[in-house]
């Protein structure tokens, strides 16, 4: 086995502990993720970095999307890794349109807000409507931001 091949097992390895312990919190509000679904998760994340072409580097986001979203009122287990799956998607996608401007954790709280509330637990409004609606604010707010600084340094 090539170095490489041992160093991918060993991280995905790493990673599936990490997310297999967040059951631990999680089992309270009657989620849990198997070990099968763990796996098919960080393909996911694999796959949905590569198509955004973002790295990440650490524990990830996806163990924050957990923790924020363990104990929504409209995640039960019967969808829960579909759930997070989508979510995944939804936070790179919108990471992207942000141009950066938010952090993680600060797109993560809207996104928990927005789904708990006005979005009523839909991910299509969530991510339709939503964060659309959010992300055009912080673009237009950047670009006026800059356009001030460029004027200021003239």
């Amino acid at each position: 086995m090539d170095e490489k091949n041992w160093l991918s097992l060993l991280s995905e390895k790493d990673q599936v502990n990490a997310l297999m312990k967040t059951n631990q919190v999680t089992n309270r509000f009657g989620l849990a993720l198997s070990e099968e679904e763990t796996r098919l998760l960080i393909g996911q994340k694999q796959d949905v970095l590569r198509q955004h072409q973002r790295v990440e580097f650490g524990g990830g986001v996806l163990e924050k999307l957990i923790f924020a979203f363990c104990d929504s009122n409209y995640i039960r287990q019967d969808d829960y890794a579909g759930t997070l799956g989508r979510l995944l998607e939804i936070f790179y996608l919108y990471k992207n349109e942000s141009l950066d401007e938010l952090t993680d954790d600060e797109l993560i709280d809207y996104m928990r807000q927005a789904f708990e509330g006005e979005c009523y637990g839909s991910l299509e409004y969530l991510e339709e409507t939503c964060l659309e609606d959010f992300v055009r604010k912080i673009r237009r707010r950047s670009a006026h931001l800059s356009w001030r600084e460029n004027e200021d340094g003239k």
